[in-house]
């Protein structure tokens, strides 16, 4: 497994991807979030096929923080099933992946 990763999830509102990125963000659990939007969304919910506008986050975190994230990420979610994937990121600047290193994890004393 890669020490770092892209992990991801939508919001149907600009407001609900703030909160979220500005959570995970605050408790270290990523180094950083990128919020993208609207993007258009197709998918299949319910057994429909339907299309939307969402607000995709990307956050930049250390691989052995993911299940902390992905359990704050489902707890904090607005919808019941959000999308939470993760792929490795492969490769990277030495400087930027020291920062996600020293950044997407608790202070001591936290």
């Amino acid at each position: 497994m890669a020490d770092f990763l892209q992990v991801s999830t939508a919001t149907e509102t600009r407001e609900q991807a703030v909160e979220l990125a500005r959570s995970v963000v605050t408790g270290r659990l990523a180094a950083g979030a990128q919020i993208v939007g609207p993007v258009c969304s197709a998918f299949w919910h319910e057994g429909e096929f339907g299309t939307g506008e969402e607000w995709q986050l990307l956050f930049k975190s250390r691989a052995d923080g993911y299940a902390a994230l992905e359990a704050h990420l489902l707890e904090h979610h607005p919808w019941k099933n959000p999308e939470v994937a993760a792929v490795p990121i492969v490769a990277g600047s030495d400087a930027y992946l020291r920062w996600v290193a020293a950044t997407a994890q608790p202070l001591p004393g936290e």
